[in-house]
């Protein structure tokens, strides 16, 4: 029988891809996660052969060193990824959200200084466009970018960067008042600044500081942080796209990517679940017999395996959505919204079926256990997913007359 969670359609190519990844994950990923999860210890052996794999460049056009290959590819192989590790996906993810910005918003000098270093994983991506006060409430940002001749002068406190100590590039979504005058509506007044930095801790450059680890539940090794300016100097020439103003809408076209990763991650989560619950099942033994016999169990294998195939096939639609040029939020939401939902149903059915030794952090499930939270909130919660839902919704189907 072949396993949960196909895909019709695919290349030989995207084939191949795939099957490499999921070959590196069984070998190199898989046997080491749990022990480095629990160390809360940074994966750079594993980071260093997705270098060689090629896969920190697997979006980036051809021209500038990358693979050049889609969202769908790079979806399933996050799929992959998150399968082994959700916290290796993570790494990826927020690089790729700041290499897919540049592709499609910077200008022909930026894709040109920083893509190819992106590409062979010289430069390492984040994103930040969160602050203590405000959660979802983008609109609400507090932190500034005041102009000073040819320079910008960004003040304020971001968080919830991941990458943010490893990384060394980090688009940073700020207000900016040049241009938009007292009543311009907050998401026309919002620019993406370009930010370079040194990996690591501390005083990174003059004026940008990146405190220690946020300490987390789950989604470890990972590295999570805050970032605070005071009076960071950047060229005007690392605006994204040498506008401002139009940061709020880069960010979303980034976002909807990731929204897309995250349903991917939970598709892959939820995958590894069912492995090892549809395993476990069948070496338990109750009552004579193996507790996969027992029809509870298999009822809630059968739920299990339903939800993997569902949210994969919502994934690739969304995917295959934004390859295509056309608007994805609805799509993108939805996947987002279904996956993690189901992700966290299916891991909770797993730890069920292990019962005590569930419990036991010598059992993989346990990790997972603290992992799939994580998805619930990345990214947009599932209300806020169920707005953008809504309102597509309305429009769609609005009333005439």
């Amino acid at each position: 029988m072949a396993r949960l969670a196909q895909t019709a359609g695919l290349t030989d190519i995207q084939r191949e891809i795939l099957s490499t990844v999921r070959d590196f994950v069984d070998k190199e990923i898989i046997p080491v996660a749990t022990e480095l999860e629990h160390r809360d210890e940074y994966p750079q052996q594993i980071v260093d052969g997705l270098k060689e794999l090629g896969l920190f460049g697997l979006m980036i056009p051809e021209e500038y060193g990358g693979l050049g290959e889609s969202l769908l590819t790079y979806a399933l192989c996050v799929e992959e990824i998150a399968r082994g590790w959700m916290s290796v996906s993570g790494i990826i993810n927020t690089h790729f959200i700041v290499a897919y910005m540049l592709k499609q918003h910077g200008t022909q000098e930026q894709k040109e200084y920083f893509l190819p270093r992106m590409a062979a994983g010289e430069v390492r991506g984040a994103f930040s466009m969160s602050e203590p006060a405000l959660g979802s409430d983008v609109s609400a940002i507090t932190s500034k970018a005041v102009r000073d001749g040819n320079q910008y002068v960004l003040n304020g406190q971001k968080m919830w960067l991941t990458n943010g100590g490893t990384s060394t590039l980090v688009a940073v979504l700020v207000k900016s008042d040049e241009g938009h005058p007292e009543g311009t509506a907050p998401h026309k007044s919002m620019t993406t600044f370009l930010v370079e930095k040194e990996p690591g801790f501390g005083e990174v450059r003059p004026g940008l500081t990146i405190p220690g680890k946020i300490d987390k539940m789950g989604y470890k090794g990972v590295d999570t942080t805050e970032l605070i300016m005071d009076g960071l100097r950047i060229p005007a020439n690392r605006v994204l796209g040498g506008t401002t103003g139009r940061g709020f809408y880069q960010m979303m076209d980034g976002v909807e990517v990731g929204r897309v990763n995250v349903a991917a991650r939970g598709c892959g989560v939820a995958q590894r679940a069912f492995e090892l619950g549809v395993s476990y099942a069948q070496q338990r033994h109750t009552f004579g017999k193996q507790i996969a016999q027992h029809q509870a169990i298999q009822f809630k294998l059968a739920e299990m395996a339903t939800k993997v195939e569902a949210a994969h096939a919502m994934m690739v639609n969304a995917a295959r959505k934004k390859d295509s040029g056309e608007r994805n939020d609805l799509e993108a939401g939805m996947a987002k919204y279904l996956a993690s939902e189901y992700c966290k149903e299916v891991v909770e059915d797993a730890f069920r079926i292990h019962g005590g030794y569930g419990f036991s952090k010598e059992y993989e499930i346990e990790r997972l256990y603290r992992e799939a939270p994580m998805l619930l909130i990345g990214e947009g919660t599932a209300e806020i997913q169920k707005m953008i839902i809504g309102r597509r919704l309305l429009e769609e189907y609005r009333l005439q007359g």
